[in-house]
């Protein structure tokens, strides 16, 4: 059993450490997971595209740090520490199936936060390229149209559990790269293969694990 077409990754929890940043910035882990938690809500709630940066300003203000903190959030953009395993990853499928990233931020900051990893990316596609953020299908969809690969040919990596809601609408199959160990959201369905690392991804996309 061969590769499929096309792996399509999520970019910030996925594949790049973005939570020691955020905790680093906001001065602990507690603050730094508070702050997080509350961008997450206002961007899974927002419906049409809002500014990734300002949905972090008005975070950082909901809970009680200050808009300098998302400043130095955007300023330290370019060190995000990448996962280990995730190059590895990559590299043992460069040039042997097609790349993509799928990511909730801006077009700018999507761009710096692939350029941490050294891979030839085929497509990467911005919530605000799509007009909307994930679990919204049409993020995934339109780097499937990009890439000129049905769902049916691709697999995702997802980074947080809301991507599962997402891949179910589109009909991507999905190894969840759940790192940090976080529960399920309610009423998301299951993950194809989950795992704390990345190890496992490229024998489960060639079909060696059960």
């Amino acid at each position: 059993m061969g590769l499929p077409r096309a792996v399509l990754f999520d970019l910030l929890t996925a594949l790049i450490d973005s939570w020691t940043l955020w905790n680093e910035v906001a001065g602990s882990e507690p603050a730094g997971r508070t702050w997080r938690a509350e961008y997450l809500r206002l961007t899974y709630g927002c419906g049409t595209y809002v500014p990734y940066e300002q949905l972090v300003r008005d975070a950082a203000r909901a809970t009680g740090l200050t808009e300098s903190a998302a400043e130095a959030l955007e300023a330290r953009w370019s060190g995000l520490p990448v996962w280990s395993g995730a190059q590895a990853a990559l590299d043992a499928l460069q040039g042997r199936t097609k790349l993509a990233v799928v990511t909730n931020c801006s077009v700018h900051l999507g761009k710096l936060g692939a350029e941490r990893l050294s891979t030839r990316w085929d497509c990467i596609v911005t919530a605000e390229e799509a007009g909307c953020y994930k679990p919204d299908p049409r993020p995934y969809r339109l780097a499937l149209e990009r890439l000129g690969v049905a769902p049916s040919e691709a697999a995702f990596v997802a980074g947080s559990g809301y991507d599962l809601f997402g891949t179910q609408a589109v009909g991507l199959t999905t190894y969840w790269h759940n790192r940090v160990g976080l529960a399920r959201p309610d009423g998301a369905p299951p993950a194809a293969l989950e795992r704390r690392t990345l190890d496992d991804l490229v024998p489960w996309l060639e079909g060696r694990l059960p």
